[in-house]
């Protein structure tokens, strides 16, 4: 069996129509929205709406940490539009376009940026949503947590540590657990080009140790410190930022 997995989608239909090709299934753990591309701010919803330039000062203002001037700066721009219809609207579009690219068959679970209410509308009959649950793959037991904590940079899906907690109990033991966030180590949550330590989790990390899969999987943290690494029994491994590299990361048993 070969499975491709991937993570951070971030708008990159076109590769991602690729991503299964040579394997038997697709993994997805979420973040398929672009809202503004850091690397390119002429990419992403919020350009769309507000121009490079102003996207330009907002990632300015969230890298040098400085949230509450950035939401500030933000709510300015937002001001006489009906922030919820245009997000949504240029959501649908990028959805469309994505869940259009996954092959058959694909399992897939939110990212902290995604909207999952929407998920339902355009995922087909190939794609199958799991979050806080488990489906057998090739005979092997996967585990899917979707989702991220929350954070000072608010994005659409974050939950309480005590929701994320029962979705991981929910899980339970199983040969490879899916996750969007990864496990609350300093080296997987650190972002070298962000400088910054973005939200692991502790019940995943405490999961890993306790029930000993084969396999943790997760994005979420772009340019991570350590990508790859072993807890106890357990490889755990980022897959990599697909919107970057357009490469699905494989496992095959």
């Amino acid at each position: 069996m070969r499975v491709h997995v991937v993570s951070d989608v971030h708008g990159n239909s076109t590769d991602l129509a690729r991503a299964g090709d040579g394997a038997d299934a697709l993994v997805c753990l979420g973040d398929l929205v672009l809202f503004l591309d850091y690397a390119d701010h002429s990419r992403g919803i919020f350009p769309d709406l507000f121009g490079v330039e102003n996207a330009h000062r907002i990632v300015e203002l969230r890298t040098a940490r400085r949230f509450e001037e950035a939401r500030t700066f933000g709510a300015g721009l937002w001001a006489g539009i009906d922030r919820g219809t245009a997000i949504e609207t240029a959501v649908r579009k990028q959805y469309a376009e994505l869940f259009a690219a996954f092959p058959t068959p694909t399992y897939a679970t939110y990212g902290n940026v995604d909207i999952p209410h929407l998920w339902s509308e355009y995922a087909g009959p190939g794609t199958t949503v799991l979050d806080g649950e488990r489906v057998e793959i090739g005979g092997l037991v996967f585990g899917f947590v979707g989702g991220g904590l929350r954070s000072a940079m608010r994005t659409p899906y974050e939950i309480s540590d005590e929701e994320y907690a029962a979705k991981i109990e929910a899980v339970g033991e199983v040969d490879v657990l899916c996750t969007h966030i990864p496990p609350d180590v300093p080296e997987l949550v650190y972002d070298t080009v962000a400088r910054r330590f973005e939200r692991g989790s502790r019940a995943l990390l405490e999961a890993i140790r306790r029930t000993r899969p084969r396999y943790s999987l997760f994005g979420h943290v772009h340019q991570p410190l350590t990508r790859r690494m072993r807890i106890g029994a357990t490889e755990c491994v980022n897959v990599g930022h697909f919107a970057g590299s357009g490469r699905p990361w494989a496992l095959e048993w």
